[in-house]
């Protein structure tokens, strides 16, 4: 794969800040410090993002650069979730035994302003081919390795080719069974998912599943729903994450609708991060307690197959932990208090 430049491959997506000016999503005075915050990390927004955040505020924040972005704490982390700690080749990430994030790209169809990686998103071009080379046969020498997931930035922003070679490379490795796609783009940018994506995520032996990144049900426009019915209707399996940022979806309300409207799509959610420690996004995170809360009041709202874990990726590269409330207190010996969804508690004996 050629490292090319990361804006190359999609010139509509690329803004300034006098564009936000004239979609009336900034104020003509902030662009000053919009330029600085610009400056740090930079802007991308995709023409179904920008007609979306013109009409809600909650997909608005999540794309719109903030001067808060320049408030930056002592709790401020460059590789949040350690992704480094755990890279035996540059563009690949083994944490677990069975699985590794292979990041193929580094560039997105949006920046999202909370965004954990966004020290190296946006920055360079493509996983280059020597790198890729070294990652293959880190996975082929590796017979533990049973699912691949990739990542970057946005593995959907590689053409069909490139994906349909990867999917072909890595099924010629016997251990590889399951490819898992982690992207916005099928929300963000539901016209590149067409016949010949579908094809080279099919094509092969490998089980194909896409984890959704998407936030908000008002990100969820008609063509975004099309486009997530073309997958399902692919048989590819889908999963969706979503992160709780303040101002976005922090309440009952958002988190349901985003759910159920997921759900509806043949679309599980998988996991609900809690917003990590990436330098300039604090005016996104919520704490743990809030989200636990929200979590507990959930479980009266959304039945079981559509409810996910609460979880928090542990700094220094330690992975991913659930969590959400605690319905379980020992008393000791055997007896345990169990509260129920609507807080009553109730006594539960283990038989011994």
């Amino acid at each position: 794969m050629d490292d090319h430049s990361p804006d190359h491959h999609a010139g509509r997506a690329a803004l300034s800040v006098a564009d936000l000016i004239r979609d009336g999503l900034v104020l003509p005075d902030q662009a000053p410090v919009l330029e600085e915050v610009t400056e740090e990390f930079r802007l991308r927004l995709t023409p179904e993002m920008r007609h979306a955040a013109t009409a809600s505020a909650a997909v608005a924040r999540q794309f719109v650069p903030s001067a808060e972005e320049l408030l930056e704490t002592p709790a401020d982390l460059l590789d949040p979730i350690g992704d480094e700690v755990h890279a035996p080749v540059p563009g690949l990430t083994h944490r677990y035994p069975d699985r590794v994030i292979l990041h193929v790209t580094k560039t997105c169809e949006v920046y999202c302003r909370f965004c954990f990686r966004r020290e190296t998103v946006g920055a360079t071009g493509h996983l280059p081919a020597d790198a890729l080379e070294a990652a293959l046969s880190h996975i082929a020498a590796t017979p533990a390795i049973w699912e691949v997931i990739l990542t970057g930035g946005d593995p959907l922003v590689l053409s069909p080719r490139r994906l349909g070679d990867l999917m072909a490379r890595l099924a010629a490795i016997d251990h590889v069974q399951v490819v898992r796609f982690h992207s916005r783009v099928p929300v963000v940018a539901p016209d590149k998912i067409t016949e010949g994506l579908l094809s080279a995520l099919t094509a092969t032996r490998l089980t194909p599943w896409m984890v959704i990144h998407t936030n908000h049900a008002d990100e969820l426009t008609p063509a975004a729903r099309a486009a997530i019915g073309r997958l399902a209707g692919a048989g590819i399996g889908l999963l969706s994450q979503s992160v709780l940022l303040r101002g976005v979806n922090d309440s009952v309300a958002a988190l349901s609708n985003l759910f159920r409207a997921l759900y509806q799509l043949r679309v599980k959610p998988y996991y609900l991060h809690h917003c990590d420690l990436a330098r300039g996004a604090g005016h996104f995170r919520t704490t743990i307690a809030e989200g636990q809360a929200l979590m507990a009041a959930l479980r009266g709202h959304l039945s079981g197959p559509f409810l996910p874990p609460h979880v928090l990726d542990i700094p220094g590269g330690h992975g991913t932990a659930p969590i959400g409330p605690g319905y379980l207190r020992h008393l000791g010996s055997g007896d345990w208090e169990v509260t129920s969804w609507t807080g009553s508690r109730h006594g539960y004996t283990d038989p011994t």
